[in-house]
This record gives structure tokens, sequence and C-alpha cells, in this order.
């Protein structure tokens, strides 16, 4: 099984035992998706996260160990409302479920991009995005 393959098993393994928002995975992970290219990469993501106030948490989603929670409110904070907005009209629902939604999308996703603790960078990163999106969801 390819690393790709286990990363796609290991996300909807574990949004599948939580809790969700009634909105679908398929359009919650392609909102996810924009709002990190449009961010510029995981990277820039991070640092936008963390420059809001967020670092405890995005650095539990980078390391070892439980993810801390973030809130609808918090992604909205960071994020701004004109990027919810274009996640929530790309996906197809309210803007109050895309919050709700990457809230508890994203750090599922950082978590399993960087098992070791690493961030990558460059094309592979988007590489790897694009095709656990189609391995996700075709």
């Amino acid at each position: 099984m390819g690393l790709l393959d286990q990363l796609a098993g290991q996300v909807m393994g574990t949004l599948g035992a939580q809790k969700q928002d009634p909105v679908s995975q398929s359009d919650l992970f392609g909102s996810a998706m924009g709002l990190i290219n449009s961010a510029g990469g995981v990277p820039a993501l991070l640092q936008k996260l963390r420059d809001s106030g967020l670092g405890d948490q995005v650095a539990s989603w980078i390391g070892h160990g439980e993810n801390q929670p973030i809130s609808g409110d918090q992604i909205k904070a960071a994020l701004g409302e004109e990027a919810i907005a274009r996640a929530a009209n790309d996906a197809g629902i309210a803007p109050e479920h895309a919050t709700t939604g990457l809230a508890q999308l994203l750090p599922q996703i950082i978590d399993q991009l960087t098992p070791h603790g690493q961030v990558p960078e460059g094309d592979l990163m988007q590489q790897g995005l694009g095709m656990l999106k189609a391995k996700l969801f075709g």
C-alpha cells in the first residue's frame, strides 16, 4: 500500500469516527484544499493560523500526540470572512457549516500530512494533496 493510500485511509477513518456537521466530507475536503491553495500552501496556511494566536493548536497537529481542537469561530477569525465565504460557496454550503467542518477537517489533514513532525514543502506537497483528493473522492 502506498503512502497516499495510507494517508487517505487514515484521514477517512479519523473523520468517520468524529461527529460532523451534516455536510459531505468531499465538500469539506475540497474547501480545505481551496483554503490551503489560496493561502499559498500548507506552510503559509499554518503560519497564518499561528499569527492568529493558534500556535499551540498548530503545533499539536504537526507534533505527536492528540490534536488540540479549533473552533469554527477561530477558523473564521484566522482566515477571514472572505476566505470562508469563498470556501462555502465552492462547496455549496452555508458559511457556518464551512467553518465548523473546516475546524474538524484541517487538524486531521495537517496531522496526516506531517507524520514525522515535519511540514513538507514544494511541488511534492501540492501533488500529494491533489492525489489525496482524487483518491478519497474520485
